[in-house]
């Protein structure tokens, strides 16, 4: 029986239910609001990639790691060379957390292939 509050096997049912069951379009209960959630996007976490100074490896040879791996130019490489040399510590730059993870590998296995002990490491900023 369509519209009955009553179910087949004899249970009582909501008049929602019924209304939903019944599929009737000319009920006027057809209409249904329908709502889209967005995602959120969270941004990545970033990193700083720092360069630790030592007494031993060349400071032209970190220059040359500044302008290869972190694509800095001559004078801007200088500059973060001697900020490490002063300060014992130096930023390279700023990246993700698998672009980080890569220029710390490259530095670190470049620096040990020519045979110096340069440290690079990085931090959650």
């Amino acid at each position: 029986m369509q519209g009955s509050l009553w179910s087949d096997d004899g249970e009582w049912r909501s008049a929602r239910m019924a209304r939903d069951e019944d599929d009737d379009p000319g009920d006027g209960f057809g209409l249904e609001t329908v709502t889209k959630t967005r995602p959120k996007t969270k941004r990545p976490n970033l990193y700083r990639v720092l360069l630790l100074n030592d007494d031993y490896t060349p400071m032209e040879f970190v220059v040359h790691v500044l302008e290869r791996f972190f694509n800095k130019g001559p004078d801007e490489a200088t500059t973060i060379m001697l900020h490490v040399h002063q300060n014992g510590v130096g930023e390279c730059g700023i990246y993700t957390y698998e672009v980080a993870e890569t220029k710390v590998t490259q530095v670190m296995d470049f620096a040990r292939k020519h045979q110096h002990p340069l440290q690079c490491v990085m931090e959650k900023k």
